[in-house]
Formats: C-alpha cells, sequence, structure tokens
C-alpha cells in the first residue's frame, strides 16, 4: 500500500491514496478476539477525534459495529478539518456512536504508526499466539505515546490550563486541565488517547483504571467520599499517621463512618503482616470494600488486586516517582463503576495530578524496577548487619528469617522492600543514631533514592496520641529506615559508627 511521504512538499503530495480494500486487506484478522481489539482500537480513536498534521484519513461508522475507512481529500489549499467533507458524522443523531468530534483526522505518520502498532499491542497482549508477558521493567520503559505526531521519545509536558476547541459547539478530548490532560492521561488512563485499555499504573497493578491525585492523602480522601454516613471503617492498628489522623479525627467530623477495610502489609513502620486475601474474602462476604495501601511495596513487589482487593493507594511520592521531588497520589482500582466513581470526584474536587507533577512522576518511574531492585538489596543487608548488632535490641524486616509473619508475606509479595525498623532501648540512643549519620537523611517520608532516618514518634506518626501508640508498641526509641541507592557498605560502616559512638 501506497502512501505518501509526510515530509514531502505539500504541492508535490496527492491528495490522500489510502484505497479501502488494502486497508481492509491490510488490516485483515483471523482470529475474533484480534478483530475484536482492533475494532476497539479503532474505534476508541475515532471517538477521540484526533487530528494530524497532514491530509489524513476519516474513521467513522457506517451503520451497526461496522467499520469503514473512508477517503477524504482536501477542498481547499486551507486543508485541515473545516475544509473536508465525510459522508457520515459520529456523535450526529445516528444513535450507535457517542458524542466526539465532527471529524477525525489521521496524519500519514499517525496511519503508519498505527499499521505498527497493531502488531505491539499483538505481542503484548495475545497470550494465545504463545507471547511472554512482559516484566514490570520492561513496562516501565515501553509506554511512551507512540502516536506523538512529532516523534518524542519521552512524553510531552502539556503545561496549560485550558485546551482550544474545534468548534463553539463540539469539544475535542479535552478542555480544562481538571478534568483531563495529556500528560496526566499517559501515566493514569493510557500510553496515550489511542489505548485505554493499557494504563500504566492499572497495568502494573492488574486494575481496571488508575487515577492521579495531587497527594496520597488526597487520593485517601476521595476514597472515604465514596461512602455515605452509617457505614463502618476498619483499619488496622499500625498504619500511617497520615491515615490515622484521616480516618480518626477528619473523617469523624462529617458524620461518615465508612464500610472499608484499610490494610496495610507490611504495616509502616513495624513491619507486620496482613493476610491480603484472606481479610478480602471476609470483607466480600459482608459487602465491604478492600482499600490496601501499597506505598511500602510498590508495584514491583506486590499487586494486592490479585489477592483482592478492590482499591490499591499509593503515595507516588515514594517509590514510584523515587526522587523525593514531587507529591502524587495514585488509586487503581478495580470494576467498571467503581472506576466511574473515583474519576467523578477526582474532576468535581480537583484533585487530579497537575501536568507538571505527572511528567516527573513519568520520569522517574522509567527507573522503579531497578530502584526497588537496589534499595531491596540494600535493605537485607543493613536489616542483617542491624540484627546482630550488640546495641540493637530488635529489627522489623519482613526479610529476616526470624520475622514472625515471613511466610505469610513471600505467600503474597515478591520481596520485603527497603523500609526497615529498629528499636534499641534508649530514647537517646537512638536519637544519636539518626543524628549521627552521615549518609541517612533526617526526614520523613520513603521511597527516595536517597536513605531516610527518622523516629517515626516524632515524625511521621507525631499525630497518634502517645498512648494510642504506646498500645500499638510504637515506642519512642523505635528508628525508622528508607534505604536508598548508595554504595551498602558505606550505609553499614556509618550505621556502625553511630551505634558504637552513642551513649551507654
Amino acid at each position: 500500500m501506497e502512501v505518501a511521504d509526510p515530509e514531502e512538499d505539500e504541492a508535490e503530495q496527492p491528495a490522500l491514496r489510502f484505497n479501502i480494500e488494502e486497508a481492509e486487506a491490510e488490516f485483515a484478522i483471523t482470529e475474533a478476539a484480534e478483530m475484536a481489539e482492533q475494532q476497539a482500537i479503532l474505534e476508541s480513536i475515532q471517538y477521540e477525534g484526533l487530528y494530524g498534521s497532514q491530509p489524513g484519513v476519516l474513521l467513522a461508522r457506517a451503520g451497526g459495529d461496522r467499520r469503514a475507512l473512508r477517503r477524504t481529500r482536501r477542498r481547499d489549499k486551507g486543508g485541515g478539518p473545516g475544509a473536508a467533507a465525510a459522508a457520515h458524522v459520529p456523535g450526529a443523531g445516528c444513535g450507535s456512536c457517542p458524542p466526539v468530534f465532527e471529524r477525525s483526522y489521521l496524519s500519514y505518520a499517525v496511519v503508519d504508526a498505527l499499521k505498527k502498532r497493531f502488531q505491539q499491542v499483538n505481542t503484548w497482549s495475545k497470550t494465545s499466539l504463545g507471547r511472554k508477558e512482559p516484566s514490570v521493567a520492561t513496562i516501565l520503559t515501553s509506554f511512551e505515546n507512540s502516536f506523538d505526531n512529532y516523534g518524542a521519545l519521552s512524553t510531552p509536558l502539556y503545561q496549560t490550563a485550558t485546551f482550544k476547541q474545534p468548534s463553539a459547539t463540539v469539544n475535542g478530548p479535552y478542555d480544562y486541565t481538571r478534568s483531563g490532560n495529556p500528560t496526566r492521561d499517559v501515566l493514569q488512563s493510557g500510553i496515550d488517547k489511542f489505548y485505554h485499555t493499557f494504563s500504566l499504573m492499572a497495568k502494573l497493578e492488574k486494575a481496571d483504571q488508575a487515577f492521579c491525585f495531587t497527594s496520597g492523602m488526597a487520593s485517601l480522601a476521595a476514597v472515604t467520599h465514596l461512602l455515605q454516613a452509617g457505614q463502618e471503617i476498619v483499619a488496622g492498628e499500625d498504619i500511617y499517621g497520615g491515615s490515622d489522623r484521616l480516618l480518626s479525627q477528619v473523617v469523624p467530623r462529617n458524620g461518615i463512618v465508612v464500610k472499608l477495610v484499610w490494610l496495610e502489609s507490611p504495616t509502616n513502620p513495624r513491619q507486620q503482616i496482613t493476610d491480603i486475601k484472606k481479610i478480602s474474602e471476609i470483607a466480600h462476604s459482608h459487602g465491604a470494600l478492600v482499600l490496601v495501601d501499597n506505598s511500602i511495596m510498590s508495584p514491583v513487589l506486590s499487586r494486592p488486586i490479585e489477592l483482592g482487593a478492590d482499591i490499591v493507594m499509593h503515595s507516588a511520592t515514594k517509590f514510584i516517582a523515587g526522587h523525593s521531588d514531587l507529591m502524587a497520589g495514585i488509586l487503581a482500582v478495580k470494576g467498571e463503576s467503581l472506576a466511574k466513581e473515583i474519576a467523578f470526584l477526582q474532576n468535581a474536587e480537583g484533585s487530579g495530578l497537575a501536568p507538571f507533577d505527572c511528567w516527573l512522576c513519568l520520569r522517574g518511574i522509567k527507573t522503579m524496577a531497578l530502584r526497588v531492585e537496589k534499595q531491596q538489596d540494600n535493605a537485607q543487608k543493613i536489616a542483617e548487619f542491624l540484627a546482630s548488632h550488640p546495641r540493637v535490641k530488635q529489627v522489623n524486616y519482613a526479610g529476616l528469617p526470624d520475622h514472625p509473619g515471613r511466610s505469610l508475606h513471600y505467600s503474597q509479595a515478591k520481596g520485603a522492600g527497603s523500609v526497615l525498623s529498629f528499636q534499641t532501648g534508649s530514647l537517646s540512643l537512638s536519637k544519636h543514631v539518626v543524628e549521627t549519620t552521615k549518609y541517612f537523611n533526617v526526614t520523613v517520608s520513603f521511597g527516595s533514592v536517597k536513605s531516610l532516618i527518622s523516629l517515626p514518634c516524632f515524625m511521621s506518626h507525631a499525630s497518634i496520641p502517645s498512648s494510642v501508640r504506646e498500645e500499638r508498641g510504637l515506642t519512642d526509641d523505635l528508628v525508622r529506615i528508607s534505604v536508598g541507592i548508595e554504595d551498602v557498605d558505606d550505609l553499614i560502616a556509618d550505621l556502625d559508627y553511630a551505634l558504637r559512638s552513642g551513649p551507654a
């Protein structure tokens, strides 16, 4: 099939040579599943109404489920959408199409990319052909927007508040960044506006859809707004301090008692393990939703949706972005109905992640698999060192052989991660360790490429009353470490010096 070179001079370029029979033959497929897949792709392109920079192909429905590629040609030198005539206008009262652009054009470059993409879709998703599902590391470096008209290798930053529309009565795929933005959609809704079925975060979590929020707490707040007064919340006692504050101090002000089971596994900071599958079965038998805060594990090590969770939450500030340079939260959800509710809340509350933060997150996420692997290797060695140190009383890390929940943890996760805690038996010694280390930064948060250290009772969990902390085993001498990607020998030597030089 001959398609004009988009870089040729416009005067030398034919109006359009795109033969419908050749196109149908080239896109011909033998399996019903492949037919449905390509149909969905073509229709999603049609529905989005994307324009190319060259004269192109109008994709339209010719009634029912039949698809047609209708040839168009420029009617005047002005070209573009307003200069072409369409035999069928999607969304113009035919009853079979949703409201979209009156005309949808694809440039020659896009048509060529579309044909290549059909092959990639089959490579990525067709297990019937015996092709291997890609690893997380491969997914994280293969999700970019293949249909970018300029061939950008990295996702462009659409730093805009609003978008121009094709006419006064017809809206394009984007109108206002609060409701949607191309940069955000690469992260939360798909590779690009063509592939809603390949949402990056949803694919990583084996969920149906994912949503990006301005912070982890904003994403959790959205979940509480799903539910109604008179319903109950069940949450583990050893959860993140901010989550505890939201559930115990903020939500009750609204008269809401939520029907939701709220889990962390391992917990932060004591590394307690919960049987996610069993809890999910019990919760579902009583009609309750299950949310798992997976921030401490990341999708590289754990996928709670596969264990029965309905919602997986991430503070993307942590391992997903990985560089301590943004705040973001992500919800990955199971089921179309739940996804629609979250989408409505995200838009109505204006809590969607800003384009620049999405761009930073997309930049950081490419190395998540490498970072998590290195950080976990370092953490394992540090935990073993601390467990044998004479000045350390207890180490909380699921990767240690004597951890009471080790067997359960490894039945539902691929590793123990890189967050651990330990006790010295002395607040003064623990304070000295935190303040004396050279390569550990004294700060809240975790998941950074830099190693972090803190006293949770005075920092991340300070909002929990001291009496409640004592009941939960959160002692003042508890030290939390988030291990980075530095040389592990340097980190161990740093901790050893801090421990040995501390007060008796």
